[in-house]
């Protein structure tokens, strides 16, 4: 099992020395990959409940700043020597294929092949309506924008005649390094997310706040029935996953749907994730303030990690 850490691409912290810090320190602590999350726009009113946190607000306040994405994987592209770059989840509907699918491919390039796409359809109805993307179509969207890179990198010629997205004859280069494609993890948690999936990913990368790993388990095993039914082998297809964790200094109460404990209990209830396949853990350390959570990181790599990885 591989483990990835969210970066700081949000709050006070937010800022190139931080965020190399972040990055070369994961490179340096044994993490596998290091994650940055997707926002647009803050709208200031948000009553679109957020399915990320307990409380189900969202977690980065209006005027605290948050950086773009895909440039902070550049940026960190040149940055960072081994570790894999990934995002969680690129909301797909924000941006034009043809224009996010050559970001993609240059980073790809940039990095030597170290990145991962996680990608998605979107929660905050407010953000959508600030950009004019219509919320009820974003699954449409994304499914086109899925057959559509497939294609983009890995093919000469390509056209596209879609309810959404239309052109023709067009040239992409530079191909991928990493064959057949960039990897593409799909988050979502839900039977949508599944069959998207199950049609087009490489992964299925839900993010949950509460689970057990045997529910994580049934979802994945509901994912693979439904690349069977459609006729894609279910060996190309892995289990990912998000997780908020908090590393504690004293033991606390167990609860198989949280990761939350001393670096002993963690390895136990890591241990459970491990055991049902799950291949990659991005995990989004829960302190507020960076130092405290840069400390956290750390234990986990000095005394979690190697316990699992062994």
């Amino acid at each position: 099992m591989r483990f990835g850490v969210f970066l700081p691409i949000s709050g006070r912290a937010a800022g190139p020395d931080t965020l190399r810090e972040a990055a070369q320190s994961a490179e340096t602590q044994g993490f596998d990959a290091v994650w940055s999350a997707d926002r647009v726009v803050t709208p200031w009113t948000i009553t679109t409940p957020y399915p990320y946190a307990e409380n189900h607000e969202f977690i980065v306040p209006p005027d605290r700043p948050f950086l773009d994405s895909l440039t902070c994987l550049a940026f960190l592209a040149g940055c960072t020597e081994r570790i894999t770059l990934g995002i969680s989840v690129l909301v797909l509907p924000y941006r034009h294929p043809l224009y996010w699918a050559r970001v993609a491919a240059s980073i790809e390039q940039l990095s030597r092949g170290r990145l991962i796409m996680g990608v998605g359809v979107g929660w905050m109805a407010e953000e959508f309506a600030a950009q004019g993307v219509p919320f009820a179509d974003r699954g449409r969207m994304t499914d086109e924008q899925l057959e559509i890179v497939t294609r983009l990198w890995s093919e000469e010629h390509i056209s596209y005649d879609g309810r959404f997205y239309q052109f023709a004859d067009v040239a992409f280069y530079p191909k991928p390094l990493q064959q057949p494609r960039i990897p593409l993890w799909v988050g979502g948690e839900g039977t949508a997310a599944q069959r998207r999936t199950a049609t087009y990913g490489d992964a299925w990368f839900p993010y949950f706040v509460e689970i057990t790993p045997a529910e994580l388990r049934a979802g994945y095993e509901q994912t693979l029935r439904l690349a069977r039914a459609g006729g894609r082998d279910p060996d190309q297809i892995q289990l990912a996953c998000c997780r908020p964790i908090e590393v504690t200094r004293a033991s606390v109460p167990q609860d198989a749907r949280h990761l939350r404990g001393t670096p002993e209990q963690l390895v136990e209830a890591l241990s459970s994730y491990r055991a049902i396949g799950v291949t990659h853990l991005a995990l989004q350390f829960m302190a507020p303030r960076w130092p405290d959570r840069a400390e956290q990181i750390a234990r986990f790599a000095a005394e979690v990690m190697p316990r699992l990885k062994a």
